[in-house]
């Protein structure tokens, strides 16, 4: 009986050991992932708000890095837009063309091209019922 009893608590002590940690874990994890989140977030939609910025008027990558800084929950660094654009550029999305500056060296320039304008319109045309969906799962799925 009295091994019975140490077992028994030995196990309820396990079990509390065990869920506490799962618990920590789960809001160690939850902190971390806030972060992955909105970085997976970022890379779905970045490039098309710059490419968006760029509809506007053609832009070099600091002007454009300086723009979207101001929505800091979409735009983390400048080490994310070069290569953003690069591959734009890759994909025939975005062209360049360098112009001197008046304070300093050369900038590239870059400019949306009809395919990118294409590409820019169906993520429009396919933003609004996506955040209507997502929305309304969220809300559906709220406790």
């Amino acid at each position: 009986m009295r091994r019975h009893v140490r077992i028994k608590t030995w196990f309820i002590a396990e079990r509390t050991i065990w869920r506490y940690t799962i618990v920590s874990r789960i809001v160690r994890t939850v902190e971390l992932n806030q972060e992955a989140i909105l970085v997976q977030l970022r890379k779905g939609v970045l490039e098309y708000c710059v490419m968006a910025q760029l509809q506007r008027a053609p832009s070099y990558g600091l002007q454009i890095a300086a723009d979207l800084s101001q929505f800091p929950a979409l735009f983390a660094s400048e080490g994310t837009l070069y290569p953003l654009l690069a591959r734009l550029r890759k994909q025939g999305l975005v062209e360049t063309t360098w112009q001197e500056s008046t304070s300093g060296p050369p900038r590239r320039y870059y400019k949306l091209t009809k395919q990118g304008e294409v590409a820019l319109a169906s993520f429009k045309d396919a933003w609004g019922p996506f955040t209507a969906g997502v929305t309304k799962a969220l809300k559906e799925t709220a406790l």
